[in-house]
């Protein structure tokens, strides 16, 4: 005999944005992490599933903004809305990275002897 316990969907009450990334790189995917706040006080990310996303450029695969190499604006709206409630929405702008990666990481080696940079003034006070 298996007993099971019933328990009842959580409520979504509000939903946002945890990005983990301050700006969206081109030609990758870019995870958009919408978390949803339940109606017992903890947050939970959200899929696709539960979250309808849209934005000014690129396309959408499931949570994953794509945009493509040549994107040539400085930033993406993007907007999220929960399926269940369509009126719950939520909007951000994102800019788009501008720096491109290195070729490679430096080694542990080569960050703990590096040497400080003489040019860089102290951020300490001088009282």
């Amino acid at each position: 005999m298996f007993v099971t316990n019933y328990l009842p969907a959580q409520k979504v009450d509000s939903i946002a944005f945890h990005l983990y990334t301050d700006s969206l790189k081109k030609g990758t995917h870019n995870y958009i992490n919408v978390d949803g706040k339940l109606d017992n006080g903890k947050w939970r990310p959200l899929s696709s599933k539960e979250i309808s996303f849209s934005s000014t450029a690129g396309t959408f695969e499931g949570n994953d903004l794509v945009l493509s190499e040549n994107f040539k604006p400085e930033w993406v709206e993007i907007t999220a809305s929960l399926r269940s409630n369509a009126a719950q929405i939520i909007k951000t702008r994102v800019w788009i990275k501008k720096i491109p990666d290195p070729d490679r990481l430096p080694t542990v080696d080569e960050i703990m002897n590096k040497k400080p940079d003489s040019t860089k003034r102290s951020k300490r006070n001088k009282n």
